[in-house]
């Protein structure tokens, strides 16, 4: 666990029960402390996986190793060129890469000389002012789109500077242990993102049950998406 995002993730309970029905890449990735899985730090590569969205032909906006982080400790970086080889390839679909070491991602892509793809976006976890360093970071990597997830949103953020960031999504956290979110810290980054004309999407409130709660703000859905253009890192 990396920070407090992590505390309450739903892949660490989803790969726990794929690991309890044996599928072969879950194998020994969580174990049980007390009621709850956390993850044992073991990785698989499934390299058989890599080329699949090269036989969907219908475009796609694929959300890249939602159950992982792509730039987590440990990863090679021969493995990322390969991830980054078939996203060129699929030139097609739209890739969002959402890591919480943007540190990493920014040594790894500079270090095997990985250019930007257009079709390619990345972005940074910040689920309270305690992280927004990553935003820093993540502001010196060039991408056709940079985007922030303040998702679980776990404590007010403030105003950060939001230049160089094209897209932000906000959620709070869902299942039975969320904690909740307070409408101010979502108000105010999304008055942030219009002072620095970056695309809102505001995903859910939350809570044990989050249909009930619902996704409106301020009475209406915020469902922007940026325009995917390539910019150079500042």
């Amino acid at each position: 666990m990396i920070s407090p995002g992590c505390t309450n993730c739903y892949a660490m309970r989803m790969a726990g029960r794929l690991q309890a029905m044996e599928h072969r890449s879950y194998e020994g990735v969580t174990r049980k402390s007390g009621t709850r899985q956390i993850w044992t730090g073991k990785l698989h590569f499934n390299v058989s996986a890599l080329e699949i969205p090269l036989r969907w032909r219908q475009p796609r906006r694929v959300f890249v190793n939602s159950m992982s982080d792509l730039f987590q400790d440990g990863v090679p970086a021969n493995f990322i060129k390969k991830v980054w080889g078939v996203m060129e390839r699929a030139h097609w679909h739209s890739f969002q890469v959402l890591t919480k070491r943007p540190d990493n991602m920014r040594d790894v892509l500079k270090a095997a000389n990985l250019q930007p793809l257009e079709n390619v976006w990345l972005g940074t976890s910040v689920e309270s002012a305690d992280y927004i360093e990553r935003i820093k970071v993540l502001r010196t990597i060039p991408a056709a789109v940079r985007f922030v997830s303040f998702e679980p949103l776990l404590g007010a953020v403030g105003r950060p500077s939001l230049s160089g960031i094209h897209w932000a999504i906000v959620g709070g956290e869902s299942g039975p242990s969320a904690r909740p979110m307070e409408p101010a810290w979502v108000t105010a980054i999304q008055e942030n993102c219009e002072k620095h004309r970056t695309a809102f999407f505001f995903k859910q409130w939350g809570g044990v049950n989050k249909k009930k709660s619902g996704r409106k703000l301020n009475g209406r859905t915020w469902d922007a998406y940026p325009r995917p253009l390539l910019f150079a890192a500042e």
